[in-house]
């Protein structure tokens, strides 16, 4: 295996831009948040256990986040199709995005090397960064744990 070197995003740098599909197939691009700030969480596999964990706590705290000014994007390299049914399955009210190529995944640093059952392999790193209304990293986070990573990233927002 070759590794593939990705570059961490860093707290007041550009955040890149992108365009993906919807679940239903429709394009959303991060310009679309301009003007808000927005969580953009990246999770390996859709209705796998820790994806499904992480999802869920995305859905039952968004109250909360977007009462705080915050929006949430999921990004994964699932087709639209497997989200549709995901979003279908857990009542999920956000956007999940289709990243099939992983490009926006290695323009945030959300892909690289990872240990997977004893075994380093390559693939998405579950990742968050906190774009802010101009369209910078506010937080970056690398490497987290489905299970409490949203309220740990509402302790660090403050929230």
């Amino acid at each position: 295996m070759s590794p593939t070197l990705t570059t961490k995003l860093q707290p007041g740098t550009p955040a890149p831009d992108f365009t993906l599909q919807d679940a239903q197939g429709r394009e959303t691009a991060l310009a679309d948040y301009r003007g808000k700030n927005v969580i953009v969480y990246f999770y390996p596999k859709a209705a796998t256990p820790g994806c499904t964990t992480e999802a869920c706590d995305f859905r039952d705290s968004l109250a909360s986040l977007q009462g705080k000014g915050y929006e949430v994007i999921g990004v994964s390299p699932d087709e639209p199709e497997a989200l549709a049914g995901f979003t279908g399955d857990f009542s999920l009210t956000f956007p999940l995005l289709s990243d099939p190529d992983h490009e926006v995944a290695l323009a945030y640093g959300a892909w690289g090397e990872k240990l997977v059952n004893g075994e380093i392999t390559e693939g998405l790193v579950r990742s968050t960064v906190v774009v802010d209304p101009e369209g910078n990293v506010v937080l970056a986070q690398y490497q987290v744990k489905a299970d409490g990573h949203v309220a740990a990233l509402k302790d660090a927002l403050g929230i």
